[in-house]
């Protein structure tokens, strides 16, 4: 099944059970996949890949507005904030955890011979591949940046 199909069998659920927030989620999430395959040369399918990256992309977005809402004093908008991020996060794969996320980066330093923040770029080009899914860019730049200048 195609996260499209999931996403328009939750919204039929969602519909039925009148849950807004799993409406407006799931709503957003299926405007972003019909504007990912009708855009310049999606040929009008996603790939798993194209799809976790898009969910990914949706969810950041979501992040940083929770964030400027906290600091904005606005519990109201960071609360429809916080339910879209853990309805998008349904379909993403499942995440590591900081210990598994730092194991990964300890390998992959290893791997690449790195030993100075100089070489970040070696090491982030191999992880954000490696890791794609599972850990979200920011994170594993935070901990490449603390692992290389140790």
């Amino acid at each position: 099944m195609s996260l499209e199909q999931k996403i328009m069998a939750d919204l039929k659920t969602a519909m039925l059970a009148k849950n807004e927030a799993a409406l407006r989620s799931l709503r957003a999430v299926k405007a972003a996949i019909l504007l990912a395959k009708t855009s310049e040369g999606a040929g009008g399918e996603l790939k798993e890949e194209e799809e976790t990256k898009l969910l990914q992309k949706l969810v950041k977005q979501r992040k940083d507005s929770l964030e400027i809402f906290q600091q904005q004093n606005r519990p109201d908008l960071a609360k429809k904030e916080e339910e879209e991020i853990a309805v998008i996060e349904k379909f993403l794969p499942a995440q590591l955890s900081p210990e598994e996320l730092k194991a990964a980066i300890v390998k992959i330093i290893g791997e690449t011979g790195a030993a100075s923040p100089a070489d970040m770029g070696k090491v982030m080009g191999v992880a954000t591949k490696q890791l794609a899914g599972k850990a979200d860019g920011k994170s594993i730049s935070l901990l490449v940046k603390e692992l290389l200048v140790k």
